[in-house]
Order: structure tokens, then sequence, then C-alpha cells
């Protein structure tokens, strides 16, 4: 089996740092404790191209497979990212891909 990476781009209906910093303490907070995460990544871009279309933010989680992406999804410890992004957000993209 192949690893799954979910990718998650965030528009914030507010001021985007402080959207931000609380959407990656959350995450700090709660995701590494999944069964199946391999790693987390989130944050503001650094890019200087200017190309990120609108969206404050990034999440990324790399999961051991399918499976462990599919038993995220109603996680309990990834219910509070869900709701804290679905409640602070003007648009969400989810982008997941097997390796």
């Amino acid at each position: 089996m192949s690893g799954t990476t979910h990718v998650v781009l965030v528009a914030w209906d507010g001021e985007a740092a402080d959207r931000s910093a609380q959407a990656d303490a959350i995450v700090r907070e709660h995701l590494p404790r999944i069964d199946g995460v391999e790693s987390v990544r989130s944050g503001e871009s650094i890019s200087t191209e200017g190309l990120e279309g609108g969206f404050d933010w990034m999440l990324v989680v790399r999961f051991r497979d399918r499976a462990a992406l599919a038993g995220y999804l109603p996680h309990e410890e990834h219910q509070p990212v869900a709701a804290y992004i679905q409640g602070a957000s003007e648009r969400v993209v989810v982008f997941d891909v097997e390796d």
C-alpha cells in the first residue's frame, strides 16, 4: 500500500494572521493524536510569487494509507479542526492524492 496526502487550502473570513495562528494551534494539538497520521504541516504562504489565488492558509496531512485517511475524517480529534475551519472560512479546497 502507498501513502496518501491530504491538502486543505483555506481563505479565512477575518484577519488571516489571527485565524491562521489559531488554526495552527488547533492542528498541533489534535491531529498528531490520530492513528495513521505520519506528518502534519500547516501555515501561511511565504511565496514571493503571489499565486495563492486568495487562499490564506494550508494544511497538509500525510497518512499511512487510504484507510487512515478514511478513519481521520470522522475521528474525534479531527472534529475541532474541521469545526474551526468551517466556522472561520470563506472558501475551502480539499485535495487528496495517493503516492
